[in-house]
């Protein structure tokens, strides 16, 4: 009964999606709600990169592909995933086509909405003082939580109705998802002290001055950690060392930086800290598939923005 009753929702959700998106072109598209977005793909898509803050995301149709560090995470109607932290993430459709489209929910999560909720039910409380869980998951969805998507999504219809309803249906979502499957990593990221949290605050830090040279025993002592502790949470929270996590980073810019901004490869690099282009050409084909220079005429003749 549970199963039906979901694959009810997404098809009716599937339905308000497509009407909200038909007449644009595939990619993600914001509504009037603003922490709400909704993504259409009637392809299957190129690898694509970006850093991911806090956020939901409902697969509603079709099946995605996420890849965090070495770890490939595979998801499809009715499941969701969610991210906890600022993350470099890589992704593609796997199953779409003009008929069938991908079709996906997207919502950003306000960590600070957590902290409220938590805060006015201590019994959400978790002790997190030795543990640490990634900062990135996927998971079935529950009827409620879809429920919730359903009649956020609804609201498109009566934007009268946004500044009232719409807060109170996205505190929902982030019980629901404090109450969920996966509770213990959203409720990690607001609990204070908890070891998610410090290293949300040193990945904060590490994106801000992603071109500076790593300090790992600073950024260690910001999370009260010793060295060797500071790396094993990280390591556990984003699936990747500090170093690769700032290397993504750096890429991910020179790459925006010769797309967006037209800058060479030698001063994109130097942009973002590398000291060494033959370096930085290495570890951007490493990344992307292709130097820079063949990367950047390829996105551009194929049309894609990263």
């Amino acid at each position: 009964m549970t199963i039906e009753t979901i694959a009810d929702q997404c098809r009716e959700l599937a339905a308000l999606i497509t009407r909200h998106t038909n007449s644009k072109a595939d990619g993600l598209h914001p509504t009037e709600i603003d922490q709400l977005d909704f993504a259409r793909e009637s392809s299957v898509a190129t690898l694509l990169h970006s850093v991911v803050e806090p956020m939901l995301a409902i697969v509603v149709q079709g099946k995605k592909a996420a890849l965090l560090g070495e770890e490939t995470y595979h998801y499809g109607a009715a499941q969701y995933l969610v991210v906890s932290v600022d993350l470099p993430i890589s992704g593609f459709i796997v199953e779409a086509s003009e008929a069938q489209p991908y079709l996906g929910f997207k919502l950003n999560l306000d960590p600070l909405q957590l902290c409220d909720i938590i805060a006015a039910a201590p019994n959400m409380r978790v002790n997190t003082k030795d543990t640490s869980v990634r900062g990135f998951f996927v998971s079935t969805a529950e009827v409620s939580l879809v429920d919730c998507a359903l009649r956020l999504t609804r609201l498109l219809d009566t934007p009268r109705d946004i500044p009232i309803l719409a807060p109170i249906i996205i505190r929902e979502i982030h019980y629901r998802l404090l109450m969920g499957e996966q509770s213990e990593a959203v409720r990690q990221i607001a609990t204070s002290g908890s070891n998610m949290q410090r290293i949300a605050a040193v990945l904060t830090r590490i994106k801000t001055d992603f071109t500076e040279p790593l300090r790992i025993e600073e950024l260690a002592r910001q999370a009260k950690m010793s060295p060797a502790s500071f790396h094993h949470h990280f390591k556990q929270v984003t699936s990747m060392s500090p170093l690769q996590y700032q290397k993504q980073l750096r890429l991910l810019e020179a790459r925006r930086l010769m797309m967006v901004e037209k800058s060479t490869a030698a001063n994109a690099a130097d942009r973002v800290g590398y000291e060494s282009p033959s370096q930085f050409s290495r570890e951007y084909a490493r990344m992307f598939g292709a130097p820079p220079i063949k990367d950047i005429d390829r996105l551009l003749s194929t049309g894609q923005v990263n």
